[in-house]
C-alpha cells in the first residue's frame, strides 16, 4: 500500500485528516502534518523526515500539499526528488483524497499521481454544471 503524507497552512492536514477519519475510518500509512505560522522550514524538513521513517515505503510515498509554491509543497518536492517512487500532489481537497485513499491500493506512485489529477479535474464542477449533466441523463433515459 502507497504512504501519504498530507500537509498544508494551519491546520488544514488535520483538519482533512479528521474529516476523512469521521467519513472512511482510521487509514493505515497516513500521517498527517500541519504546517502553522509558528513553525520553521526547519520543523516541517524534520517532521516530515520522521513521519518517512514512520512509513512503509516499499510500495512508495506519495505527498499532498495544499498550495503549489508553498513551504509544506516544497519541503515534500526536495524530498521526492531525493527517492525514486516519491511523489507530490498539490491542490488537495476532501473529495480528491477521499477517493484516492480508497484507491491506493496496488497503485504505484505514478499511477497515483495520474488517476489524483483525473480525480481533481473531475471533481471541480458547479450546481449549474451538475443540473445539466442530470438533464442530459434524463433526456437520453426518457429516449428523446
Amino acid at each position: 500500500m502507497l504512504s501519504i503524507i498530507l500537509s498544508g497552512h494551519g491546520g488544514f492536514a488535520t483538519g482533512l485528516e479528521k474529516a476523512m477519519k469521521q467519513i472512511l475510518g482510521e487509514q493505515e500509512q497516513f500521517i498527517a502534518i500541519d504546517f502553522p505560522e509558528t513553525s520553521s522550514t526547519a520543523l516541517l524538513t524534520a517532521q516530515f523526515e520522521e513521519a518517512i521513517g514512520a512509513l512503509d515505503e516499499s510500495e512508495g510515498l506519495v505527498f499532498l500539499t495544499d498550495l503549489l509554491g508553498g513551504t509544506p509543497f516544497r519541503v515534500a518536492s526536495t524530498m521526492a526528488l531525493e527517492q525514486p517512487g516519491r511523489e507530490v500532489i498539490t491542490g488537495i481537497n476532501l473529495q480528491l483524497l477521499l477517493e484516492m485513499v480508497l484507491e491506493r491500493d496496488g497503485l504505484s506512485s505514478k499511477e497515483f499521481r495520474l488517476q489524483a489529477l483525473e480525480c481533481g479535474h473531475r471533481g471541480l464542477t458547479s450546481l449549474v454544471d451538475e443540473m445539466g449533466r442530470y438533464r442530459e441523463a434524463q433526456a437520453v433515459e426518457e429516449g428523446i
